[in-house]
């Protein structure tokens, strides 16, 4: 019988409460969403946030990245901008007559990708190999990106007007899809409180290094997932692909993004094991973004967040 994994260190214990807090110092009234921002850094995914405008999806994404001592690149997606614009391009150098590369905003350690949606097509997909290999190619030549690399992007709802409908191969690139929803009474009453001096974003300090990021990152992959609990993902992964409103199921890349971020949910909970509700709780952000519903095909909605709720209230949960 193999031994446990070590329980989380004390300091990377204080790290991850520092990080949690950083942030929720000016994301006010939000914990649940702060949470499943940092389970996307922990299990090294990227993350999607999702609502209408106001909400705070860019200030959610800012305030992780600047809590982060990593380099940090915002960018502004429009439609006229191009995929030379991300990754960047060669130019010549009339001097020394050669060509020179001259990176662009992705290669940072930390990318804020605002209103992702605004973008054409062809400009989304210079992400792909971005997000999933964690390199870009340019000119034949492959240029790595981080460790770490996390890309933090926000999106307004597909039906506002000057929107580009994600693909399937670029939301499947996203670990979890977050809505985040309006705050609460009292939140909101102390935002407007808190924003009389300022913008509070603008004095927060980072307080995560890079190496204690890599760190909580090695720490998640060796989180314990009993043999039950990966039969349950699995279980749930299959019950996508066999549901009646469901035309385009959960794919393998899927089945192991809820493995991760049921890890990272646990060590955002002081655990270094996995229970059913790590699994349960990421299910709908890991899986909902990835499947394609009749609503879709027919002009509906096309969220299937009520579908994964579904399975999972049909399922049997392990003991």
């Amino acid at each position: 019988m193999s031994a446990a994994p070590p329980a989380p260190s004390g300091d990377l214990s204080r790290v991850l409460a520092a990080l949690c807090a950083n942030i929720g110092g000016v994301f006010l009234g939000k914990a649940d969403v702060v949470r499943l921002a940092v389970v996307a850094l922990l299990a090294e995914g990227h993350l999607l946030l999702e609502d209408v405008p106001g909400v705070g999806k860019t200030l959610l994404a800012k305030a992780l990245a600047r809590s982060l001592d990593c380099k940090f690149q915002r960018i502004q997606f429009t439609p006229d901008l191009l995929p030379g614009d991300l990754v960047g391009v060669s130019v010549w150098r009339e001097r020394e007559a050669v060509f020179e590369f001259q990176p662009g905003p992705l290669f940072a350690e930390v990318v804020v990708a605002d209103e992702i949606n605004r973008a054409t097509p062809r400009t989304q997909s210079a992400l792909l190999e971005a997000m999933s290999e964690r390199q870009v190619t340019v000119d034949g030549h492959t240029r790595p990106l981080g460790p770490p690399f996390l890309v933090v992007a926000t999106q307004n709802p597909h039906e506002f007007e000057g929107t580009y409908p994600l693909p399937e191969s670029q939301l499947d690139r996203f670990l979890l899809r977050v809505k985040v929803g309006y705050p609460d009474r009292a939140a909101e009453r102390l935002i407007l409180t808190q924003h009389r001096a300022g913008e509070p974003i603008e004095s927060l300090k980072p307080v995560v290094r890079p190496a204690d990021v890599l760190a909580l990152q090695r720490q998640t992959r060796a989180v314990r997932v009993d043999a039950a609990l990966a039969d349950y993902v699995l279980d749930i992964v299959a019950a996508t692909r066999a549901h009646a409103d469901v035309t385009l199921g959960a794919s393998t890349r899927a089945a192991l993004a809820l493995y991760r971020a049921a890890q990272a949910h646990a060590v955002t909970g002081g655990r270094d094991y996995v229970v059913p509700d790590d699994v349960k709780a990421l299910a709908e952000p890991v899986l909902a973004h990835r499947l394609t519903t009749r609503g879709w095909a027919q002009g509906g909605h096309p969220d299937a967040g009520p579908v994964v709720r579904d399975i999972l209230t049909k399922l049997r949960v392990p003991g």
